[in-house]
């Protein structure tokens, strides 16, 4: 048995693969929440000056990816590798984002797990030393999502309450060896579940088992408990989602308590901006790690974070099949202090 391998699913990242730096970019409904002061960029135009959802949301992902290498001091094409994905067809956005990026491109699918998953695939390529410097990043706008996912923007549909605004931002970080704190130093890639929920309104309900299950692996696997963490984060799930995993965990005997908070919770004032159950999409757990997380533990405010970004693997086309949704979730170690 591999010597890292801890446990059924969680790896020890051994070599002390830091933060070199992290941005984000976000659109003007997030520049209006919460968490203003927290982004790098926030525009005013929806499109990012361009003419399509799609291309906007491209020129999004390549401003952040722009900013994080600037914050880096280095080059795009001095990067190792970039991991990148978004909730395009073929992950397009990060494609047309990067295809001049001048260095190894790896893209990703793994809904709004896609951050927690690019993270904690750089921090492994580093410490398997095949890189020096690798970039994690992705990106999600609402108006692609809508042309992609449910309805033109102009059918005006009513949404539930368990439904999610899918924020319009983007998050970069780019690891490398070496780099100051914070640490990556334990990552729990997590496994595929179904629920069997078929409510495309509802994707905390269907995300929330996935969350469950991979905390509750790297827990079990690391022999940590949830008070080891001064903060352990989500992505995604909403108010919902958050709701439905504290019970299942409750149900296994584990209690987050008030260190446990979610991205799609916090990134809007869900009552003000009329966003239901919160925000989801890649970036806005990616946005909330890149401008809150980072900066919290740098300032000394934690010392140690579990960050685990939830997704719904699922497509239009297959949902309007009625299959169910499965979901999937990783889990990333962040600490002050290297292994």
């Amino acid at each position: 048995m591999c010597a890292k391998r801890l446990g059924k699913q969680t790896l020890a990242i051994e070599c002390a693969a830091g933060v070199l730096s992290s941005a984000n970019a976000a659109g003007k409904k997030e520049g209006d929440g919460p968490l203003a002061r927290c982004f790098d960029y926030i525009s005013s135009d929806a499109r990012f000056g361009e003419k399509s959802w799609e291309k906007a949301e491209s020129s999004m992902l390549r401003r952040c990816f722009d900013l994080a290498c600037d914050k880096a001091g280095i080059a795009p094409g001095a990067l190792d590798f970039i991991l990148s994905g978004d909730l395009l067809n073929q992950c397009a956005g990060s494609a047309y984002a990067l295809r001049d990026a001048s260095a190894p491109y790896l893209g990703l699918y793994g809904a709004c797990s896609t951050m927690s998953e690019s993270l904690c695939l750089a921090a492994l390529l580093i410490d398997a030393g095949a890189g020096e410097k690798v970039a994690a990043l992705t990106s999600s706008h609402f108006c692609s999502a809508e042309r992609q996912f449910r309805f033109p923007l102009e059918y005006g549909s009513v949404r539930t309450p368990t439904s999610q605004w899918t924020v319009t931002a983007a998050g970069a970080v780019i690891l490398a060896l070496n780099a100051p704190a914070p640490y990556v130093t334990r990552v729990t890639p997590g496994r595929i579940l179904d629920a069997g929920i078929t409510d495309t309104s509802n994707m905390g309900a269907a995300m929330a088992p996935a969350a469950c299950d991979t905390l509750c692996a790297h827990f079990s696997d690391t022999g940590r408990d949830p008070g080891y963490y001064d903060a352990i984060v989500t992505g995604d799930l909403g108010k919902v989602g958050s709701d439905i995993l504290r019970e299942l965990l409750e149900m296994r005997g584990v209690s987050l308590g008030a260190r446990h908070f979610d991205c799609g919770a916090i990134i809007y004032d869900a009552e003000r901006q009329g966003v239901c159950s919160g925000g989801s999409g890649c970036g806005c757990s990616a946005s909330v790690l890149a401008g809150y997380v980072i900066p919290n533990l740098r300032s000394g405010i934690w010392k140690r974070v579990l960050f685990a970004a939830t997704g719904a693997l699922m497509s239009p086309t297959i949902s309007l099949q009625g299959e169910s949704i499965p979901g999937i979730c990783h889990a990333a170690s962040l600490e002050m202090e290297a292994c």
